[in-house]
């Protein structure tokens, strides 16, 4: 699962391409801990432009960093969702605590 992270500023975004499943989570997980612990950024932006596929672990994924940010005092934005993963999102009610544009 590639994870680009790129920072400008006090915004890091991060793009997630392939697929996001339970064999790719973690890592997408760990990653974005360090790299939010190494930059300490005002937003996170997730771009999910470059995903083929998630399922219930991409939900779990968008919370984690959710809650990181939280205890960072930052924010989190979801951009470039593709259909099928914001039928998942949109399933589990993610639009009521996490911003998707």
């Amino acid at each position: 699962m590639p994870i680009r992270c790129t920072e400008e500023g006090r915004t890091l975004t991060a793009e997630v391409s392939g697929e996001l499943d339970h064999h790719a989570a973690r890592a997408v997980m760990e990653e974005l801990d360090r790299q939010i612990d190494l930059t300490l950024p005002r937003t996170l932006v997730l771009d999910l432009n470059g995903l083929a596929f998630t399922d219930s672990s991409g939900i779990a994924v968008l919370l984690r960093a959710q809650r990181r940010m939280g205890q960072i005092r930052g924010t989190m934005r979801v951009v470039h969702t593709p259909d099928q993963a914001g039928k998942v999102f949109q399933a589990a009610g993610l639009e009521r605590m996490i911003r998707f544009e």
